[in-house]
């Protein structure tokens, strides 16, 4: 063998080396030294913004749930495209963008299932595949199991690749819409309540009210002759009923039948709102609906009463500001001048104008409300529920009855105690 053929085959053997370790790298699984403290998903954080749609699928790669970005809102397509709690999702993703690789794990499909990073099209599968839309290059995330073995971490696989690894926080994610949908519906405190009128499914009614919003109890009105309130405070729970009111779940009113015999409240606020409520159950699930809208007669005798007060006020300033000029011997024009700086509020500038102003602003207030709970029926908690179906009875002391042997010096019969709500 001459030198220039040995030459040959010692390059060529070297080539097929090289090859051969590249092949074998590339497949070996991702050594912790290169693998540690890199980011799961690179770049993700700078791409937070242009992120468009959340999607998870669960297995035989089902779609459980899908939020996509409307304008300035999210929504969930499993809920009707009902409005989606953003901090929840923003929270999630800055997990996600924030999460770094502590560990590589197993490469081999076999064990997948063991880390729960199995691939979701397997209908057998307990993973997640997580999906964002409008960003680059950013791979689907397979998310296992949670690691409580010590120092943390979820097991997770990117879509695509062998490598699995344990990854930084907890990622695991929410698959059920209801988790996701925004929780908040209104919030409105008891002490802006004026009125609240419950209607129970036989037609009875219990009326609670305040003759000013200062004061520190409701009354029950309309008491049974010879009855008393249990105390001084048992109605102000009734006044809660919209005070930090949220939801469980929500469906659209169209896919709603509502029954003929529903629970009903109407709640009017000092400055003129009206909240009706329709509430019933379904399984053991609470559903309510909302309408909103103004007592116009409250809100027009508001508006008399409240421009009077300022006319008067206005009166009176400008009384006083001439009076001063007259006290140091101002003359006519002084006078004039020193009305004339008093500022005139808008009921005096303008009452027609003032009176349509203020109405709009009512109406304003009414027209949101409806905008945001109209169209929906809400499934909500059952202490939720509790203060849309109370009877007189239960506010009120037991009534003891006396037994004719009570009149004979026998011994008293048991109260009569608050009725049970009808179920």
């Amino acid at each position: 063998m001459n030198a220039k053929t040995l030459y040959l085959l010692v390059g060529a053997t070297a080539i097929a080396l090289a090859a051969a370790f590249w092949i074998t790298s590339a497949n070996a699984p991702v050594r912790e030294e290169s693998a540690k403290d890199t980011f799961l998903m690179p770049g993700l954080r700078e791409e937070l913004n242009a992120v468009d749609a959340f999607t998870i699928k669960g297995a035989g790669g089902k779609t459980l749930l899908e939020l996509r970005r409307s304008g300035a809102e999210w929504r969930v397509a499993q809920r009707a495209n009902y409005p989606a709690d953003v901090g929840k999702l923003r929270e999630y993703l800055f997990k996600l963008a924030d999460a770094k690789v502590l560990d590589a794990k197993t490469s081999n499909p076999q064990r997948y299932a063991e880390l729960g990073v199995e691939d979701p099209i397997d209908p057998q599968a307990k993973s997640l595949l997580v999906a964002l839309g409008g960003v680059h290059d950013q791979p689907n995330l397979i998310v296992g199991l949670y690691n409580g073995q010590g120092e943390g971490g979820t097991f997770v696989r990117r879509e695509g690749e062998k490598q699995s690894v344990l990854a930084s926080g907890n990622l695991l994610v929410e698959k059920d819409p209801a988790t996701w949908i925004r929780h908040e519906l209104i919030d409105i405190d008891a002490a802006k309540i004026r009125e609240v009128r419950l209607t129970d499914l036989d037609g009875k009614v219990v009326r609670i009210h305040k003759e000013r919003a200062s004061d520190a109890n409701f009354m029950l009105a309309d008491l049974p002759k010879g009855r008393e309130p249990a105390s001084e405070s048992i109605a102000n729970g009734l006044g809660v009923g919209l005070s930090n009111l949220r939801a469980d779940d929500v469906v659209s009113t169209h896919d709603v039948v509502v029954p003929d015999k529903v629970y009903k409240v109407r709640y009017v606020d000092f400055d003129g709102t009206i909240i009706d409520v329709i509430a019933w159950d379904v399984d053991g699930k609470p559903h309510v609906q909302f309408v909103a809208s103004n007592d116009v007669q409250q809100i027009d005798a508001d508006i008399v009463a409240a421009q009077a007060r300022e006319k008067s006020a206005y009166g009176a300033a400008v009384a006083t500001a001439k009076l001063k000029v007259v006290e140091s011997k101002g003359d006519d024009a002084a006078i004039a001048k020193a009305e004339a700086d008093v500022p005139k509020p808008a009921s005096v500038l303008d009452a027609d104008k003032d009176r349509a102003d203020r109405l709009a602003i009512a109406n304003k207030t009414v027209e949101s409300l409806n905008k945001k709970l109209g169209g929906w029926t809400y499934i909500v908690p059952e202490y939720v529920f509790s203060n849309f179906h109370k009877r007189i009875d239960d506010l009120l002391k037991p009534l003891e009855v006396q037994s004719a042997a009570d009149a004979k010096g026998g011994k008293p019969t048991a109260p009569i105690l608050p009725s049970a709500r009808q179920p």
